[in-house]
């Protein structure tokens, strides 16, 4: 299967060392993300900087894998990612990393689904994008559930994107 580029889209302060396990799994392409210094950069700058940033990362990417976490869901960045992803006609799929343990060892709770905020011509994106929660609780085997499923979820999305959203 091909390396697909993507976006990785996530709740920050909350979720970067979550969503940093699965940016280090090596089954995207390594060009999909950024490093957390660049977003770092990025957060500092204003709205219209930050539009500019996400737009341009997202026009040269082929899907917006949504990491969800305890509080991912209806951030202002979060849904400006979604909205820019369905506009350009992206794949999106969605992940939830609550059960994947922080730098502290700690899990957290299932976050609400960010598609139920984001609607659609009039319908909540949900019904149009699919979400992946592992079956699994115990971190490393939802880490290794993840990586065995994401390039699969990753061309689900890109090929079954509705097509005109």
């Amino acid at each position: 299967m091909v390396k697909r580029q993507v976006f990785f889209s996530f709740h920050f302060s909350n979720d970067s060392t979550r969503a940093g396990q699965i940016r280090n799994m090596g089954v995207v392409d390594n060009s999909s993300t950024f490093s957390d210094n660049d977003w770092e950069e990025v957060r500092e700058k204003t709205d219209d900087k930050i539009k500019r940033w996400i737009d341009n990362q997202l026009n040269n990417r082929s899907c917006l894998v949504l990491l969800i976490g305890e509080e991912t869901a209806n951030r202002k960045w979060i849904n400006y990612e979604i909205n820019k992803a369905i506009e350009l006609n992206k794949g999106i799929v969605g992940i939830y990393i609550h059960n994947l343990k922080n730098l502290k060892g700690q899990q957290s709770n299932k976050g609400n689904n960010p598609f139920e905020y984001v609607t659609v011509k009039g319908e909540k994106s949900s019904k149009f994008i699919t979400t992946f929660d592992s079956k699994y609780k115990i971190s490393t085997n939802v880490y290794n559930d993840i990586k065995s499923n994401i390039p699969g979820l990753i061309e689900n999305a890109i090929l079954n994107k509705p097509s005109t959203w």
